[in-house]
């Protein structure tokens, strides 16, 4: 199979052409799973950029996304297939009229005509490059996780009535997981393993200004200091990454070319998405004094 990247610096460019902003550290574990066809799970925080990565994989190798989202219940048959059985109910009372001998229907109705394919073997089964995302993992039951061994190992699925289909290509796979359980040993042992955070100030302050380009340097390190800030409150969700950038826009649509106290309290929706939080950012904006707005006044502008 032809390799997708040359070097770990070739993905870490590729990736900012598409404005995803990675480390050597994201860009080293997506070229050795390009090099070493392995899946990579990515565990971390909601928001913090995990989906965007296979997403952004998808844009610059050139390969059509494959998304599995997982939920709790999930099963194989919407994961990997199922059988259209209106369909077949139709075609064995349409048989049954002109007699027609069992076996024959049998092997009629679990033919390829009758087979719905969901993602993982949609994704077996494609012939043009693909990024599968297997996204949010951690929210289906231990048995489930069962069903994607397989699939992992060596990239087949066998369904009884078919045999065994076996992948025509081998693509990136990426699995995600906020952490909410812990996975099985045997799924982890497959996979590469790749943690990401929330970034750093300098970091999160340059994915500001490269998602929304028309904000200056000085309003884009104030906000990436306040959702810092924020982050470090005892509150049920964190800011994420794409509310970073929601509130970015927020501030220049409505014309504020710096932040205050006042400026963080009526916007604070925008990145909050619990009143508990919200109440209690804004207690800690009044109590504490600036205690959000540290670091922000030496950048603030007129």
């Amino acid at each position: 199979m032809a390799e997708r990247f040359s070097s770990v610096q070739e993905v870490v460019d590729r990736l900012r052409d598409v404005d995803y902003l990675a480390d050597t550290g994201i860009a080293g574990v997506v070229y050795l799973a390009d090099r070493l066809e392995k899946p990579i799970l990515v565990e971390g925080p909601a928001g913090v950029g995990k989906t965007e990565l296979a997403k952004a994989v998808a844009a610059v190798t050139g390969s059509r996304l494959i998304r599995l989202q997982c939920y709790e219940g999930l099963d194989e048959s919407k994961a990997l297939y199922e059988w259209n059985y209106k369909k077949q109910l139709l075609r064995i009372q349409a048989d049954r009229e002109h007699e027609t001998d069992w076996a024959v229907v049998e092997s009629d109705i679990f033919s390829e005509s009758f087979l719905l394919t969901r993602p993982l073997l949609e994704a077996i089964r494609c012939e043009e490059p693909i990024v599968l995302l297997i996204d949010e993992v951690d929210r289906v039951e231990v048995e489930t996780e069962a069903l994607l061994l397989e699939v992992l190992s060596d990239f087949q699925v066998s369904i009884p009535e078919l045999g065994t289909i076996v992948g025509k290509q081998r693509p990136i796979v990426i699995l995600t997981s906020n952490n909410t359980r812990e996975l099985s040993e045997a799924l982890k042992r497959r996979c590469l393993y790749l943690h990401i955070d929330y970034p750093e100030l300098e970091r999160e302050k340059e994915i500001v200004r490269v998602r929304v380009p028309e904000i200056d340097e000085a309003l884009a390190e104030q906000i990436a200091q306040v959702v810092r800030s924020l982050r470090s409150l005892d509150i049920k969700k964190a800011p994420s990454i794409s509310e970073t950038i929601d509130w970015a826009r927020t501030l220049l649509l409505l014309g504020h070319g710096a932040v205050d106290q006042e400026v963080i309290a009526d916007t604070l929706h925008v990145l909050l998405k619990y009143q508990g939080d919200i109440a209690k950012a804004k207690k800690e904006l009044v109590t504490e004094g600036k205690s959000i707005l540290r670091g922000t006044e030496s950048g603030k502008t007129s």
